[in-house]
């Protein structure tokens, strides 16, 4: 069965969905397991980032009315296997309303859970129906944020959805930290809210990530030539600091 993680973070820019992608990328290029990577955010940045057409394709918007089946959504790319999202995906909040609406995902996935190793979802910047959908779904949730104030901000929101879920959905949820993004240790700001995450993270029962992933014009850039950061710049800060995050987190999504 799949182990599934979430990439989460109400706030916007912080980096969600280039760790979905660092970490779905990383994960079959060093440990040759089988990825399904997800766009649940209508922006369709993942797909686009991995180079493929967002706009002449099935999307999981399809999936989840029911239009088109799972499997024939995914698409192949040279990093792992993808369904992507786009501006279509934003009318899920008033579309989908009926029963068991928060379980649309789960039951979507049911077809492919035994085939994937690791399904990576990257979710908007919201707390909305597609976040609950991923919640669901989720094994684990990791929250990247910038070490910024609004961003710390937006994590403590968080907690208030994650203990929704648990009571009411997905009672084995488990978050297993938050990822300081775009960092600069040098700022007086960055240290600092590192201090205040720390707090954060246990009043979620969950810690903050030892590695941290340093700012570079290289993680930008990437997704314009539809390649991963491990390729566009291998020697670059945030490649080296994705390399180290996942064997961070190796022991606690049993990656061999």
């Amino acid at each position: 069965m799949s182990t599934n993680i979430v990439l989460t973070n109400q706030k916007g820019g912080v980096g969600k969905t280039t760790t979905t992608s660092a970490i779905a990328c990383s994960l079959v290029e060093r440990r040759n397991t089988k990825v399904l990577a997800i766009d649940l955010d209508p922006q369709g940045n993942l797909g686009f980032s991995l180079g493929l057409d967002i706009e002449n394709s099935s999307t999981i918007y399809e999936v989840l009315n029911g239009e088109v089946p799972l499997r024939e959504a995914i698409q192949p790319t040279e990093y792992c296997d993808v369904i992507t999202s786009n501006i279509l995906l934003s009318r899920a909040e008033l579309e989908f309303t009926g029963t068991g609406r928060e379980s649309l995902l789960k039951k979507a996935l049911e077809p492919v859970k035994d085939f994937y190793d690791y399904i990576i979802i990257d979710t908007p910047p919201a707390l909305n129906v597609l976040t609950v959908n991923a919640y669901t779904v989720a094994n684990h949730l990791i929250i990247p944020m910038v070490p910024e104030i609004l961003s710390l901000l937006a994590v403590t929101q968080i907690k208030e959805t994650i203990d929704s879920v648990k009571s009411t959905f997905n009672p084995d949820l488990n978050v297993l930290g938050i990822l300081l993004t775009k960092y600069n240790g040098r700022t007086i700001l960055a240290r600092e809210v590192s201090e205040m995450a720390e707090n954060i993270a246990r009043q979620i029962g969950t810690k903050v990530f030892q590695t941290q992933i340093r700012a570079s014009v290289s993680v930008a850039e990437a997704p314009a030539h539809g390649e991963s950061i491990f390729d566009y710049a291998p020697q670059s800060n945030p490649s080296q600091d994705y390399k180290k995050f996942v064997e961070e987190i190796a022991p606690d999504i049993h990656l061999q």
